[in-house]
């Protein structure tokens, strides 16, 4: 069964995370059966290339609520991503899972707080297109778990710490400042999210016998990630566990 409805899917995921806490037993030995090749979501928003996708400005009624959309959209595909983490790859530790599965309520948090800050502006989710570029890598690294580490949370996500407080600023100064508090909330969040990536991640790559940042560009590479592009956030990204050589990679150091 799918999920279909964003409302439904949050709410459901924040219980699958309570149920974890409460004692609710964890088959790390096997792969659920596998969903259909995407995940459920709604008929909109209609997903289109990303060089098509106008930008926003905050600056507009329609602008700053297009860009909500575009981190709200970004926050239900999370929902997504963190859920297929769990049920693909069997046979690594209950604290992965765990791991996961706290990750994906506090995204099914985001994008609710996100929705009803849209419904105040006058707007739902679906309203303005979007492109589906977390999704794609996701499948990409649908057989390699380590890519899934190195590439998602790592790369994708770790991009939102760099560009969530410059979107803060020109949201307050636009006088949003609803919109400001729930980003400050999904930063926090996001560097706790970013740190479950490197956790595993690097557990993986020592389990194989892998240099971690040696290993990063092959991976990056093989898959066609994009390279991250300054300016980074250089204390979020330390408190998100990227080390001071990893840093210094991206030519931030």
């Amino acid at each position: 069964m799918t999920l279909d409805d964003p409302a439904a899917k949050a709410a459901a995921t924040r219980e699958l995370h309570t149920l974890a806490g409460a004692g609710w037993a964890l088959d790390c030995a096997r792969a659920l059966e596998p969903p259909p090749s995407l995940p459920g979501r709604p008929d909109r928003p209609r997903l289109v290339a990303a060089t098509s996708l106008p930008r926003r400005s905050p600056f507009t009624p329609a602008g700053r609520a297009g860009l909500l959309h575009s981190v709200a959209h970004i926050e239900f595909n999370a929902i997504n991503l963190a859920l297929d983490a769990v049920w693909r790859f069997p046979g690594m530790p209950a604290d992965y899972y765990l791991d996961w599965l706290r990750v994906a309520s506090e995204e099914a948090l985001h994008f609710t707080l996100l929705a009803d800050h849209l419904a105040s502006l006058g707007h739902a989710y679906g309203d303005f297109d979007a492109h589906d570029g977390l999704w794609a890598m996701t499948e990409r690294t649908a057989g390699d778990i380590t890519a899934r580490m190195a590439l998602v949370p790592r790369t994708l996500e770790a991009r939102g710490l760099d560009a969530t407080p410059p979107m803060q600023a020109r949201l307050a100064q636009a006088g949003d400042h609803r919109a400001v508090e729930i980003l400050s909330i999904i930063l926090r969040d996001e560097i706790g999210h970013v740190a479950v990536g490197n956790r595993w991640y690097r557990w993986l790559c020592a389990r194989d016998g892998l240099d971690a940042v040696s290993h990063y560009p092959v991976l990056a590479a093989r898959h066609g990630a994009p390279r991250p592009r300054a300016p980074f956030n250089v204390p979020a990204r330390l408190q998100a566990g990227f080390t001071s050589d990893e840093i210094a990679a991206l030519g931030a150091g």
